[in-house]
């Protein structure tokens, strides 16, 4: 691996319940061991096709408004032509077209460029599966 490239993939466990978890201290930690003092950018992936990455405020109510705003617009209901899984599940492979499966991030001087409020964040609403893993690229 050369030094202007670093990977690492976290498994993460989100439930069986509709859910935004906050990644940006993993996000933070990967950049101290990787890319101390570093300028580049940080790609944050989720290879599911029922996940996405957001950038927003959490703990203020903005993680479950984002939650409630795709149950609006991606009703759990039967209306969808994917079938499989609970009920409602289509709408979970429809995600990644409102809420990408990738960010990408500038770094300055090792830390992560984000506004005062903004988190990383993996979107999942897919009750079925509760492990995902997450790609997480340095390149400076």
């Amino acid at each position: 691996m050369s030094d202007s490239f670093a990977t690492t993939v976290l498994n993460i466990t989100t439930g069986t319940s509709e859910s935004v978890t906050d990644l940006t201290r993993a996000c933070e930690e990967f950049l101290t061991r990787t890319a101390p003092g570093r300028d580049g950018l940080l790609n944050v992936f989720v290879p599911h096709t029922t996940a996405g990455i957001a950038v927003l405020e959490t703990g203020a109510g903005s993680d479950d408004d984002l939650l409630a705003a795709l149950h609006h617009l991606l009703p759990a209901d039967d209306r969808w032509q994917h079938r499989h899984g609970s009920p409602g599940h289509g709408r979970d492979h429809v995600l990644p077209a409102l809420v990408p499966p990738h960010a990408t991030l500038p770094v300055i001087g090792g830390g992560l460029e984000l506004g005062t409020w903004q988190s990383v964040c993996l979107v999942d609403t897919n009750r079925d599966n509760a492990n995902r893993q997450v790609r997480l690229s340095f390149i400076g």
